[in-house]
């Protein structure tokens, strides 16, 4: 008999009359099973937020950040029951969901320390006759209560990125977690309710996406922080009215690959940015230009390493390639790939599904134009191609309508800052691919990849108002 997962609101936990079935990606059978909030919950959990908001806006630096860090200790004691749901949720092989865990631990440790550096200035006015004898100061504030929307494929760290900041800058936050990965934002929940955070600053409401309307259109929230598909994304900021958005969303991130690169290294970190969780990463390497004078070493290379990945369950410590989250993912993959094929591609390794399990797949002589090169494949698929001139591997990475991240292996410092200058992406990987990321940098993309930037100090920057007061001086004077 599976167990049946309550909705948080507030601190406490309610059943609901309708659930959803939570199923293993390996397996393809339910495990596990959640409630569903319907909107008289919103409602109810807007309301507390709301509230709660009159106590966190004055909450003190030392208790913001003292929260934080008390989320970063309750997620390593259970790091292993999060990691093994995660596991067990979203397929991710149990070495990528550790590693997962410990991300979100330094996420929340990251925000204990910055909710103690959200610091104002102090102004020079009197810059001009008429503002003599006037200073003035900054502070920032926080805006209200917070929507957050999240995905499947990092269910705790990319909750993690909304509720830290949220949580150390003052600002109460619910949370829609995805329908197939929702046990991992409600163990988080479990974290929460050990700490100080005030009753209605966090809560957890897996729902459908007619019932979650009111987390967008609601104008008692003041921000939406959405991680998702592009076209959800950019219509939840048509919806949004008034209030801040924060969009990341998708990418088919471009690597290029000079003649001076170190070509092994090259090879092996493409396979791992191409291939990690299946290709079901946001800056998953997708698109690989590789100099003329390399490419066959280079794809001799990768092919060798990505035929050395060990598939299975992922809850198997030594696999490190499971499914997709869903049959009807990877029968997308199959069917782009089989579009590919006819229209003249070749597949140089892989090509092969099996229920939710497709093969981490290498493409070459690929038409630009088709999807598995010009849309977001957040799959295990990788094209490679060739190239000879430096400016067209640049302008062939910005023929995309997305630019999240991209790298580059060069040791050529005229070839670096070309690439950092011309390419159209929120970020620039130097001798490593578009996947890497660590919780304190900007992260977020251009063009159809997203709005804003995530990040602790940045979310928080997104997550305050600046205030400014104006001192005026000389009325001291004339006392």
């Amino acid at each position: 008999m599976t167990k049946t997962h309550n909705l948080l609101i507030g601190k406490e936990w309610r059943k609901s009359t309708r659930t959803i079935p939570v199923v293993n990606p390996f397996t393809g059978e339910a495990f596990a099973e959640v409630c569903l909030a319907d909107v008289a919950e919103i409602e109810q959990a807007i309301d507390l937020a709301d509230k709660a908001f009159r106590t966190t806006r004055t909450s003190p630096a030392y208790l913001r950040s003292r929260i934080c860090a008390d989320m970063a200790r309750g997620i390593q004691n259970r790091s292993e029951d999060f990691a093994r749901t995660i596991a067990m949720e979203s397929g991710k092989p149990l070495v990528y969901a550790r590693a997962e865990v410990a991300r979100s631990v330094t996420t929340f440790e990251i925000a204990s320390q910055e909710a103690l550096r959200l610091d104002g200035e102090m102004l020079t006015l009197d810059i001009t006759e008429s503002a003599r004898g006037k200073s003035g100061l900054t502070r920032r504030f926080p805006i209200g209560p917070i929507a957050g929307i999240s995905p499947f494929n990092f269910p705790l760290n990319l909750v993690s990125h909304k509720v830290a900041p949220a949580l150390a800058s003052g600002n109460p936050i619910v949370i829609k977690p995805a329908s197939s990965t929702p046990l991992t934002a409600l163990l988080l929940g479990e974290v929460v309710l050990d700490t100080e955070a005030v009753e209605g600053s966090f809560s957890v409401l897996p729902c459908s996406g007619k019932d979650a309307a009111p987390l967008v259109e609601d104008p008692r929230f003041k921000m939406i922080t959405f991680t998702g598909s592009p076209g959800v994304g950019w219509d939840i900021k048509k919806c949004a009215g008034r209030k801040k958005v924060v969009l990341e969303l998708g990418g088919n991130a471009g690597v290029i690959v000079e003649p001076d690169a170190d070509i092994d290294l090259a090879a092996k970190r493409i396979a791992f940015g191409a291939f990690v969780y299946s290709g079901q990463v946001c800056i998953s390497v997708q698109r690989a230009y590789v100099h003329a004078s390399r490419y066959d070493e280079f794809l001799n290379i990768l092919i060798k390493e990505t035929e050395s990945l060990k598939p299975g369950d992922p809850l198997d410590e030594s696999v490190t390639f499971g499914p997709m989250i869903d049959r009807d993912n990877a029968e997308r993959i199959e069917s782009w790939v089989n579009e590919a094929v006819t229209a003249g591609a070749k597949v140089a390794s892989g090509g092969k599904r099996d229920a939710a399990y497709y093969a981490p797949t290498i493409l070459t002589d690929v038409d630009p134009k088709l999807s598995v090169a010009c849309n977001e494949a957040f799959g295990p698929i990788l094209v490679v191609d060739s190239y000879t001139d430096f400016q067209d591997a640049v302008e062939r990475v910005n023929d995309s309508d997305f630019g999240l991240q991209a790298g580059v292996f060069t040791n050529q410092m005229d070839k670096t800052l070309k690439a950092f200058n011309q390419l159209e992406v929120g970020g620039v990987v130097i001798n490593d691919v578009p996947t890497f990321r660590v919780d304190n940098m900007p992260y977020g993309g251009v063009k159809d990849s997203g709005f804003g930037r995530e990040g602790i100090k940045y979310s928080l920057q997104e997550m305050t108002e600046i205030k400014l007061l104006v001192y005026n001086h000389l009325m001291e004077d004339q006392r």
